[in-house]
């Protein structure tokens, strides 16, 4: 018993005598581009390809569906929009 509570302190120092360490890890602030997102419409989730096109006009360029189910993506100036089909799932600003 006396060589289970002496492995038990001996365990229990050593950990403590270890201390935690952590790094700072430092992130750009990108506030300027959360302020252009804000401003700038983009599709929103939900409107058809037609909806888009009426609304946006004409997409710079159109890549074709890859994948199942087929999503697409529409190139604007400053933008890309996503489709699911016909659908848009998500507009994303462009770096």
């Amino acid at each position: 018993m006396r060589l289970f509570y002496a492995t038990a302190l001996v365990l229990l120092s050593a950990s403590i005598s270890f201390s935690a360490t952590a790094e700072v890890l430092q992130v750009p602030d990108e506030s300027p581009q959360m302020g252009e997102s804000q401003k700038m419409e983009m599709p929103v989730r939900g409107m058809h390809k037609d909806q888009v096109r009426a609304h946006f006009g004409e997409p710079r360029e159109i890549k074709p569906a890859v994948g199942d189910p087929p999503i697409s993506r529409w190139i604007y100036e400053g933008y890309t929009v996503y489709f699911e089909y016909s659908y848009v799932i998500q507009s994303v600003i462009n770096r």
